[in-house]
């Protein structure tokens, strides 16, 4: 009869045996999900359905429907009017620099809040700076004036 220590001897001899077999491996291979990072363009939909099943956050002025602010009339109307008025101060500052023919005409407008200066640069282009005067912030830009 086989004694049990012989019985286990032969079981391990027989699982080292088999553990020591070649190993195979394979190169290991990342492929990106976001599409935004070389991902399948097929996965888009996939990523965006998650996130917006896992957002717990609401913002309270928004419509929960539609995904826009909601603007009592008042706010409505206020916008609106600021709007039009900013509208209305554009168009006569640009009048005072806009020449009837439709091109800029250099030099400096002075506003209230703003300073506009307009410089030929020659070869058909024009510098117009805006400066806040409250602030002394200048914006800038070229642009033809042919």
């Amino acid at each position: 009869m086989i004694s049990r220590s012989s019985s286990l001897r032969a079981a391990l001899l027989i699982t080292a045996a088999s553990l020591t077999g070649q190993a195979v491996a394979t190169e290991l291979i990342y492929y990106p999900r976001n599409p935004s990072f070389g991902g399948n363009p097929a996965y888009g939909h996939v990523l965006l359905n998650s996130a917006l099943a896992t957002k717990t956050h609401k913002d309270p002025g928004l419509d929960v429907d539609t995904g826009i602010e909601e603007l009592s009339p008042l706010e409505q109307f206020n916008d609106a009017l600021e709007r039009q008025v900013i509208n209305r101060l554009t168009t006569a500052a640009t009048a005072k620099i806009i020449g009837p023919n439709g091109n800029l005409i250099p030099g400096t407008l002075e506003t209230d809040n703003f300073v506009i200066n307009i410089a030929d640069m020659g070869n058909g282009m024009l510098n117009v700076t805006t400066t806040d005067k409250l602030t002394g912030a200048t914006t800038s830009f070229l642009v033809s004036s042919q």
